[in-house]
């Protein structure tokens, strides 16, 4: 027998509409009724019910409201609207919302009330000998062989945005802390899924099948998928294939703890701060390849992003350029979409080499010789030591640098260790005089007059002001 209740603010009415029918001629029993969202939620808590006949203009708890948590809190439960006629335009958010269907009160009558219940019986009976995604009773284990994930990449994603799907309206949503489960029953037509995941979800979402979750514990495979999805999609969404998981790899996954030299993992981009993979396309196919086989965690892959528009926006990137790379790093999701960024300042790159007119190897020299005057930046080094560190003439050297900075040598120097003497300042305690030696200026009273000249205050009264901003 098929247990219904039925929900509606007005006695008369749920009286009625329960003395119309011949229910057990139908294999239905009204177990229950409610007048309102609130005291239907306690019913369903206390007794098993598969079928909720639900009024959506209710005073407290509206019957859309009711509609969302039972989907949420009970998803075996299904839903049928009773609406009038002024409510009509209000089907079809229900149905959005998961109602399986809806029944309009003032045409329900004698006559056609047998036709009505009876179509939605044979839906209800066919539906659930094609179903069977979820263990009886309370869901406490999952009982399908495989489930389609939700994860939402924006901070706006909600579950509101998969009642859109037709696949979570005919099939029960499991919601975790951070996404979203719906069980798969049998073979799944997974290229229609994956088209309609594109059209209604479209980049706001991760979408992905995971495989081997049948009897796993609900708990279990929460705390798994939650430490774990989110980076194993960031490498395997915004693809034309629906990704595919393995529970059983994701749960030794989650089982391992973090190296201790995890540093290792974010190695391909250590090495690729050469930028040799912006000029160069074997770079480029084993730098991708490294940091796909490595996967450094996304937060590394984020972080080596802004690092290349902070070290090299001036030197390689016009303003504009820059800008819109900027830009578009805010929106990046997926290693997918970092992967056509990185193309995107590749392709800046090499329009700027282009534009110098120099080759190859002397823009591999001279992105060389920025990256040495950085790190010694503090050390005693002059244009000559540099030349011999990316072996260059000193002569061709100082002519190509001028070029491809737009300043001296010594300009250029001289910038970067006030840029160091800005960093020591805001994160040490170290004493000026300290601090203009370890920036590679000898004379601190030197350093003080061009610091103030370049930056517009003293060392003291900068160091003051970050203090005070904290």
């Amino acid at each position: 027998m098929i247990k219904a209740v039925v929900v509606d603010d007005e006695r008369l009415v749920r009286k009625g509409f329960i003395s119309l029918i011949d229910w057990p001629s139908f294999g239905v029993v009204i177990t229950g009724e409610a007048g309102d969202g609130n005291a239907a939620l306690e019913l369903l808590r206390q007794q098993e019910t598969d079928l909720l006949f639900v009024d959506l203009t209710m005073p407290g708890m509206t019957g859309f409201e009711l509609i969302r948590q039972v989907r949420l809190r009970f998803p075996a439960v299904r839903c049928v609207v009773l609406t009038c006629h002024h409510e009509f335009d209000y089907v079809q958010e229900a149905l959005r919302l998961g109602a399986v269907d809806y029944i309009v009160k003032t045409l329900l009558e004698v006559e056609n009330a047998d036709e009505t219940i009876r179509r939605l019986v044979e839906r209800i009976r066919w539906e659930d000998g094609n179903r069977g995604a979820l263990a009886p009773g309370e869901l406490k284990v999952m009982s399908a062989g495989k489930a389609l994930l939700y994860l939402p990449l924006e901070p706006e994603g909600n579950e509101a945005d998969l009642f859109e799907l037709s696949l979570v309206k005919n099939h029960p949503l499991i919601s975790f802390q951070n996404l979203w489960l719906t069980p798969l029953p049998g073979r799944v037509p997974v290229d229609e899924i994956r088209r309609e995941l594109g059209a209604v979800l479209g980049a706001s979402w991760a979408t992905a099948l995971v495989e081997g979750v049948r009897d796993q514990p609900l708990k279990e495979l929460e705390e798994v998928l939650e430490r774990t999805v989110p980076q194993a999609l960031f490498y395997d969404s915004g693809g034309d294939v629906l990704p595919s998981l393995n529970y059983v790899e994701l749960k030794a996954l989650a089982g391992r703890h973090r190296p201790a030299d995890a540093a290792e993992h974010g190695e391909p981009l250590v090495n690729a701060r050469n930028l040799r993979w912006t000029l160069d396309r074997g770079a480029w196919d084993s730098f991708t390849a490294a940091v796909r086989s490595e996967q450094p965690r996304q937060e590394e892959v984020e972080g080596f992003g802004r690092e290349l528009l902070r070290n090299w926006s001036r030197l390689l990137i016009k303003p504009d350029e820059a800008a819109e790379l900027e830009l578009a790093a805010l929106r990046n999701r997926t290693w997918c979409q970092w992967k056509s960024w990185l193309r995107q300042f590749s392709g800046h790159v090499q329009q700027r080499m282009i534009e110098l007119g120099l080759s190859k190897e002397v823009m591999f020299c001279l992105i060389s010789a920025v990256d040495y005057m950085k790190s010694h930046a503090g050390d005693k080094i002059n244009q000559g030591d540099v030349a011999a560190a990316i072996n260059m003439s000193r002569g061709y050297f100082s002519q190509c640098f001028a070029r491809f900075a737009g300043e001296t040598f010594g300009d250029s120097l001289r910038s970067m260790r006030l840029e160091l003497a800005k960093s020591l300042l805001r994160e040490t305690h170290a004493p000026v005089c300290e601090i203009a030696c370890r920036s590679g200026f000898e004379d601190d009273r030197y350093f003080s007059r061009l610091f103030r000249e370049h930056v517009g205050k003293l060392p003291s009264e900068y160091r003051a002001e970050g203090m005070a901003e904290r």
